[in-house]
């Protein structure tokens, strides 16, 4: 509407379009820009990170190949009866596996990144409502009792002996890369 109370007609080529103007101060405000309305945040929220994480993400295919369900047995013995619970070892391996395939190198960054991407928190098994175990913890586990159990290799062999038996690996070759890189060091330091 107008000052007067009418409506004012634009004409956008063969068709015409009604502006509705507000008279404010003098100045017209377009009231086809709504005024986002919020008088209570929802108490509830329907989410499921698994519609979040999409069909062809790579964290996805890694995932059916990644079989963690004897871990807590293998690392059995490198765990004490008494003091705090521990953070669960298959969040751990699980981090660790998003950080080698995603190229996180530096722990603290692993635990911030796990922490905002949704992907990460689906590969890891965690709700938007868990927390990341902290950096400290998590490089004290890795340096410690992963190194002396000698899980790594245990999820490398479990892993490829799933792609064998998938058809992915044949295990009748190897192949070895020997690339020979100049390095840009001055050996009079």
């Amino acid at each position: 509407m107008t000052a007067s109370g009418g409506f004012r007609r634009k004409s956008a080529g063969d068709r015409a379009v009604a502006v509705i103007l507000l008279s404010c101060g003098g100045r017209g405000i377009r009231t086809m820009m709504g005024d986002r309305l919020v008088t209570q945040e929802s108490l509830f929220y329907g989410f499921c990170l698994d519609e979040f994480v999409p069909s062809n993400h790579m964290l996805r295919v890694i995932d059916r190949f990644v079989d963690l369900s004897d871990l807590r047995r293998h690392l059995g013995p490198f765990y004490s009866s008494i003091g705090r619970p521990s953070i669960d070892p298959e969040l751990m391996i699980r981090m660790l596996l998003v950080g080698y395939c995603l190229g996180i190198r530096s722990e603290r960054r692993l635990c911030e990144e796990v922490h905002l991407h949704l992907a990460y928190r689906w590969f890891c098994r965690l709700g938007l409502e868990d927390k990341v175990p902290d950096h400290s913890t998590f490089s004290k586990n890795r340096h410690g009792r992963f190194r002396e159990s000698d899980v790594l290799r245990h999820v490398f062999e479990t892993v490829v002996s799933r792609c064998i038996k998938e058809g992915l690996v044949g295990g009748k070759g190897f192949a070895v890369d020997a690339t020979l890189i100049a390095v840009d060091a001055n050996k009079q330091r």
